[in-house]
This record gives structure tokens, sequence and C-alpha cells, in this order.
């Protein structure tokens, strides 16, 4: 099928790299750190590679699903109850991915540059914001993406070149220093991210083109290479350990960022980077939610149905201990997410091969009835 939606292809590559790329370039860091060290690259280069095997099940659902809104296919293989069940349990799985990077990205704002602030409020604010791009359309929030994800990639390349002055890239050596099992461990963190990529099928609907395997590619790489920047950075200015103590080690980058004898504390620049990050991943990832739930075009109901379960459960979150938060997220959910969307991806190849099968058995039935008659 073919313009079927108002979205190129170009603007999902632009929104996998605000949407996804935020979370492999700065939420997935420290654990990776934490586990793998100065072999962390390694981890994120193994997981890359495995993953672009997955991602032809990703074209082969696509294919099968001719494009269709995700929800009315379910509803045509599964049943009515079948796709309800599915597809809530999605919606309700993305709301609390989206509570976490929320609520990570407003512990980050109150350690860092607004201390005195309560985290409620700069929560009510936020959730304002987002819900209001939500009730928008797709089309807003392409158009608004692609303004801000220059500047980002801007600011991205500058500290990158900025700090190169301080980095010292033999403390990328020895490799394997610990072995292959840290390695291997390590790979689920980015794999977390990277396997994010299937969301985009929740709105393949509004796509003028299919998404060929290529583009999956070409994103999957854009993607290895947002998270190998701020790891190799961290890694080569800090050193290993030094690295994996930090709670923010993408951010921590900007504080050694110096022109000359008087331009310093730059820092601020990031503030730009990550609040934008988050709120396009946070808007676009309840877009999906209201999507899948029917919603788009009701600001009313998005509002009624999305604004509250996911300020209520972004608020228990606030709450905890920032290195208890810190602890659940890399250890469950991003391990959780990576085993939720696998899952959920094998789980559609199945659907559609099974209908597949389904459908030619009953042509040749039809046929075998066709020609006995005759």
């Amino acid at each position: 099928m073919k313009d079927v939606g108002s979205i190129g292809i170009l603007h999902v590559i632009f929104l996998s790299m605000t949407v996804i790329g935020l979370k492999n370039h700065v939420t997935i860091l420290p654990p990776l750190l934490d586990t793998a060290q100065r072999d962390g690259w390694l981890s994120v280069l193994f997981a890359a590679v495995i993953l672009f095997f997955w991602l032809f099940l990703l074209v082969y659902v696509q294919k099968k699903t001719q494009q269709k809104p995700i929800g009315d296919w379910l509803h045509q293989k599964i049943g009515k109850i079948g796709a309800t069940i599915v597809i809530y349990t999605i919606a309700i799985y993305l709301i609390i991915v989206t509570a976490f990077t929320m609520v990570e990205t407003l512990q980050w704002v109150n350690t860092t540059f607004l201390p005195q602030t309560p985290v409620i409020i700069l929560l009510f604010i936020y959730t304002i914001l987002c819900i209001l791009l939500v009730t928008t359309s797709l089309q807003t929030m392409v158009i608004l993406n692609v303004f801000v994800l220059f500047g980002v990639v801007v600011f991205g390349f500058f500290v990158a070149f900025t700090n190169i002055q301080v980095k010292n890239y033999d403390l990328l050596r020895p490799f394997f220093e610990h072995g292959f099992e840290p390695v291997i461990k390590g790979m689920i963190f980015p794999a977390s991210g990277f396997i994010e990529l299937f969301i985009l099928l929740f709105l393949q609907h509004q796509y003028k083109e299919r998404i060929r395997w290529y583009h999956f590619a070409i994103m999957l790489f854009i993607l290895t290479g947002l998270t190998l920047g701020p790891l190799i950075g961290a890694i080569t200015e800090f050193g290993p350990v030094e690295a994996a103590k930090q709670r923010y080690p993408a951010y921590e980058e900007w504080g050694l960022v110096t022109i000359g004898r008087y331009i310093e504390h730059l820092d601020f620049f990031s503030i730009y980077q990550w609040l934008t990050g988050t709120f396009i991943r946070v808007s676009f990832l309840l877009y999906i939610v209201a999507d899948l739930l029917k919603m788009t075009g009701n600001p009313k109901r998005i509002w009624n149905m999305i604004a509250p379960p996911f300020f209520i459960i972004c608020l228990p979150l606030i709450m905890l201990n920032e290195n208890l938060f810190l602890k659940i997220k890399g250890n469950y959910i991003l391990t959780t997410t990576f085993i939720f969307f696998f899952v959920l991806s094998i789980f559609f190849v199945i659907i559609a091969s099974l209908s597949d099968k389904s459908s030619q058995k009953g042509k040749t039935e039809k046929q075998d009835m066709e020609s006995g008659e005759s």
C-alpha cells in the first residue's frame, strides 16, 4: 500500500533519532558502564549486529499487515477480545516506559539546576506540555522534531569535537579486560533501545510508504552511533571506573567543554538537548497510546483517559530514592523492555504466518470445490 499516510520515511528516521536516541544516548549508559565498564562499546556493537537480523521480522510483519492499523489487523486476525487484551497491554507498558523517561529527566533537572523547585510542579508542567502536543497530530510532532533535532545534533557534534583535547583513547584498552561475560551481559542495555524500533509499526498506517529493511538498517546504524558517541566519550574522558560511578555520564561530559582560556561552563546547552529529547519522546509514545486506543483527533478523551494515568504512574516513581530508581530502571525496566518487545515481535510474526497459511488453505479448498463442481 502506498500513499496511505502523510509522513515520509525521512521523518520516521528523524523521529527514531530523537525518540529512541535519547534512551540510547543517555538512559542506558550508567547500567552499561557499571556492567561492562571499558568494554561497553563492544556490547553495543555486538547487540547491533545481532539485532540487525531481527529487523527482518519487522519487515515481514509490516508486509503481512499491509500497513493497516495494528489494532484493526489484530481485530481481524485474533478477534475482538484478543485484540483488546494485546492493545491495552501494549498501551499500559508504553505508559510505564514513558513515565520512567519523564521521571529520570525531572530527577536530573532537580539535581543539576533546579534543586529548590518541587519535582511535582515540574511534573505537572511538563505533563501538560506533552499532552498538548499529543492532542495535535503526528504531522505537528514531526515538524517540531525536525527543528529541535537540528540543534540537538549540532550541540552533540560540538561537545564531541571540543572534548577531543581531553580524550585518552588508550583507556579503551585492554579489550575484554574481564573476559566475554561482562560484554554479553551488557548487550541487554543497548538492545533494549534498539528493539524499540518495533514501536514504529504502531503508526505504519500514517506513513507514505512501507519501511524497507534498509530503512530499518539505517536507523539501527544511526542509533548505534548515538550510543557509542557518549559511551566512548565517557570512557576516554573520565576512565571506565569513574564513568561507571557517574549518574549522568552524558551530562558530565559537558562539564569538560572549554574554548580557549575564557569560554567554559557551556553545559547549559545540554539542558536544551535533554529537555527537547524528553519532550518529543514522551509525546510520541503517548501519541502511540492514543492512536492504539482510537483517541487521536479527540483532545477531550486524551486529557481524560491518558493524562491522569500517566501522571499517577509518575508520582510514586518521583518519590523513590534516586539510587533505588536507577537500580529498578537498570535491573528491571531496561531488561523487561527488551523481553517485552522481542516477545511481541515473535507473537506478531506467528499471527501473520498462521493467518497467511489459513488464507492459502482457504483458497486451495475453494479451488478444489470449483474444480469438483466442474
